[in-house]
């Protein structure tokens, strides 16, 4: 199963309606969790979002509204006997912020330190690209690797069915019968995590052909000096991202509490998000992940 759950929506300020920034994503038997906020545990009650299901979290950058629910994330995780390893992964100019926050937390998991100084592979199928803003961060991309659909019509003509799909699939070749004879080409789904930055060349790199990208839209398109000043994005500029990379959904979020209603935000996304559906988030919304785009072939 495959679902993004939003925990929090707020930017630097929380309001009445939003909590602070926090992201959980449920990816195959990984459960990953994006930037903790102040009140994250709090958040995961409310969503119903186990913390013993967390095996990874990604830091962006080490403001508070991105990490100080930490301590609290993995105290939760020791009480709940969380027996598994935590991978915590940051950018490496947050070091001391992050032991500081992790000395806070209640001993007795096993949480393992990934800091990272550069582009590229973080663990296998996820990556980082630096983005603008005024400390060190970085943008997350998670991508499942390419595989094959079996059409279940060419299977039966050619007479493979049961254990033997799976030998086909190993393989590639199966009493004369070939793989590619009873199966397409299929694209890996792919996501990305865009949180606390100008427009820059990392954010468009990670944007570049996702099924889902999540995106901060501190600030309304009207704002756009504001934005500039602290180095965010304006509502349009994120959505000019998902539309150049050919994103097939946006999720808004990290807004401004400037603004009551998101919805003028949303309107300025899909001005600019080309073919991309855009949701402007909301706290403890669940969203699917996207259906699979069709196969090659």
């Amino acid at each position: 199963m495959r679902e993004l759950v939003i925990l929090g929506t707020a930017s630097q300020v929380p309001t009445r309606t939003r909590n602070h920034n926090g992201y959980f994503l449920r990816w195959e038997r990984e459960g990953i969790l994006f930037d903790p906020g102040e009140g994250t545990q709090r958040q995961m009650i409310h969503a119903g979002v186990s913390a013993s299901r967390i095996t990874r979290i990604c830091l962006t950058h080490v403001h508070g509204d991105h990490c100080f629910g930490l301590p609290g994330v993995l105290s939760r995780m020791v009480l709940d006997g969380a027996a598994h390893p935590v991978h915590l992964h940051y950018p490496a100019s947050g070091e001391d912020v992050v032991r500081s926050l992790v000395s806070l937390a209640t001993p007795g998991l096993d949480l393992r330190l990934h800091p990272h100084g550069a582009a590229g592979p973080v663990a296998p199928g996820l990556e980082v690209r630096p983005l603008l803003h005024r400390i060190e961060t970085y943008g997350y991309r998670l991508t499942e690797p390419d595989g094959r659909t079996f059409l279940p019509e060419r299977l039966a003509a050619a007479g493979v069915s049961g254990s033997d799909i799976g030998l086909l699939h190993r393989e590639g070749i199966l009493g004369g019968v070939r793989l590619e004879d009873v199966s397409v080409p299929r694209t890996g789904q792919r996501f990305a995590f865009v949180m606390d930055t100008a427009p820059c060349e990392g954010a468009e790199e990670l944007a570049d052909g996702v099924d889902l990208l999540v995106s901060e839209s501190t600030f309304s398109d009207d704002d756009a000096a504001l934005a500039e000043q602290y180095r965010h994005l304006t509502a349009g500029q994120a959505g000019a991202h998902a539309g150049n990379g050919g994103a097939g959904t946006l999720v808004l979020t990290h807004y401004s509490s400037r603004y009551d209603d998101v919805g003028v935000l949303a309107e300025q996304a899909r001005a600019k998000a080309g073919a991309a559906t855009v949701i402007a988030a909301a706290d403890l919304d669940r969203i699917p992940f996207p259906s699979r785009r069709p196969a090659i072939g």
